[in-house]
């Protein structure tokens, strides 16, 4: 059997959040540590890789026996998500793309000028006391991303128990958060009307609904 289920909804952020750009080339006085945006809009996005590698980590730690290096994970997360060791690639089965900000015009019209904001911290010397202060980019609360994810069906058998996987991933982000600093209290997300439809190819109603099921509730706080 062999199909692709595209996978949408939205990804709501509760608090700041900050997924770092290149600051390299940063002119004197400008942010210290600006958030990734989409070159052609100059908002801000959530790269697929960072949605990805977010997830594989934290059901590394659920599945897992031990710590172990990402080609030695638990079967189930080599399966969804693949293994680039030598001579035993596996292929990705979840495709996941660049998530670009779905609300701009909302935000606008509730008086927000800047979709992103400056947050000023200082990181200060136990030794010496001497405070050292940055400015840290952070995509607003209340912005919304669209998700869009391609799941590739290879076997029938594993398709629920694949979709299980990917939403305890969804589930424990919920409950961690995505980007840096999340101690300090960065990067709160939601999901929002998560939904599966066939895109290519033919799958059986019961799977289909057996899927959004799961999905939907791993969506759910």
């Amino acid at each position: 059997m062999y199909a692709k289920i595209k996978i949408t909804g939205e990804i709501e952020v509760k608090t700041g959040m900050h997924i770092g750009g290149s600051g390299a080339f940063a002119a004197i006085g400008a942010v210290d540590s600006p958030v990734v945006k989409d070159i052609r809009t100059n908002l801000p996005m959530i790269p697929g890789s960072s949605l990805k590698g977010k997830m594989r980590s934290l059901l590394a730690k659920e599945y897992n026996s031990a710590v172990v290096e990402p080609n030695g994970d638990d079967e189930r997360l080599l399966r969804l998500f693949g293994s680039s060791e030598k001579n035993r690639l596996r292929r990705s089965r979840i495709l996941i793309s660049d998530m670009v900000l779905a609300n701009e015009k909302e935000l606008r019209s509730a008086g927000i000028q800047s979709m992103t904001e400056v947050k000023f911290e200082n990181s200060i010397s136990r030794a010496t006391a001497v405070a050292n202060p940055r400015q840290i980019e952070r995509t607003i609360r209340g912005s919304v991303f669209h998700l869009d994810m391609i799941y590739e069906i290879e076997q029938e058998e594993d398709f629920l128990e694949d979709m299980e996987t990917l939403g305890e991933g969804m589930k424990l982000l919920q409950y961690d958060y995505l980007g840096g600093s999340g101690s300090r209290g960065y990067g709160k997300v939601a999901f929002r009307d998560v939904k599966a439809q066939t895109v290519v190819g033919s799958v059986p109603q019961k799977l289909m609904e057996a899927c959004n099921e799961i999905l939907s509730g791993a969506a759910k706080q």
